[in-house]
């Protein structure tokens, strides 16, 4: 069965942009300031989508930086946010295949959009850094509403924002690589792909079908296919 689709909605960190080797090369700079050993970036990866303290803590526990103060702690995410701030764009870059799906989108004239947990400020300025500002449709963060995914309210704001009515949800895809992109974009009623390929730590790989994505794609030439070719999906 052909889904009639209006519009498609990306998470960010993992799912459209791989910017993980940025937050490697912090992470990495962080250990050498303190004279540690950086964690292999296979297990900083794993953690991207859990935030800049998942990421902090992983490199305390692996130089067994084990009683760190909570003052401490935070004073280690500022100067991750504040480093990643000042170069948030060096070896980011939109996921091999992506860039075609986001090019044959604007050619139909289908809006195309982010939902993110990442906060608006550094959202912005990494698509700004990547020449992606004026081309997204819609973009909405966690200062954005009072309540993030998984809960709906981001999704339904994206629909406000593109004068999609909620009723028309299902004509808007939402693809994400995190259980709560999956459960809020379900939440809103929206045709849900999982990017497998995304920062997902290794105990929830045996889980994603349990997340309830109508469709898994574990590398972005899958998606790409999916979107594009699959005769899944027909562009109004």
């Amino acid at each position: 069965m052909t889904q009639f689709v209006k519009a498609v909605l990306f998470d960010l960190d993992g799912t459209l942009i791989d910017t993980a080797a940025d937050f490697v090369r912090i992470i990495g700079k962080m250990s050498l300031e303190n004279d540690w050993q950086a964690p292999p970036e296979a297990e900083i990866r794993e953690q991207v989508s859990a935030g800049a303290s998942a990421m902090v803590q992983l490199m305390l526990r692996h130089n067994n930086q084990l009683e760190v103060s909570e003052e401490a702690l935070l004073e280690f995410r500022h100067q991750f946010l504040d480093d990643y701030e000042a170069d948030i764009c060096v070896d980011s870059c939109v996921f091999q295949a992506l860039e075609a799906v986001l090019t044959e989108l604007e050619a139909k004239g289908v809006p195309w959009g982010i939902v993110t947990n990442k906060p608006r400020y550094l959202a912005e300025k990494l698509l700004s850094e990547m020449q992606l500002d004026q081309r997204c449709a819609v973009l909405v963060c966690p200062d954005d509403v009072s309540r993030t995914k998984p809960d709906p309210e981001p999704m339904y704001m994206a629909l406000e924002k593109l004068g999609i009515p909620r009723g028309a949800a299902g004509c808007v895809i939402y693809v994400g690589d995190h259980v709560r992109d999956i459960e809020a974009g379900n939440a809103a009623g929206m045709p849900t792909i999982l990017a497998a390929y995304g920062y997902i730590p290794p105990e929830d790989q045996k889980s994603l079908k349990k997340w309830g994505a109508d469709y898994i794609t574990d590398t972005p030439e899958q998606l790409n296919k999916l979107l594009l070719s699959s005769g899944k999906f027909e562009y109004l």
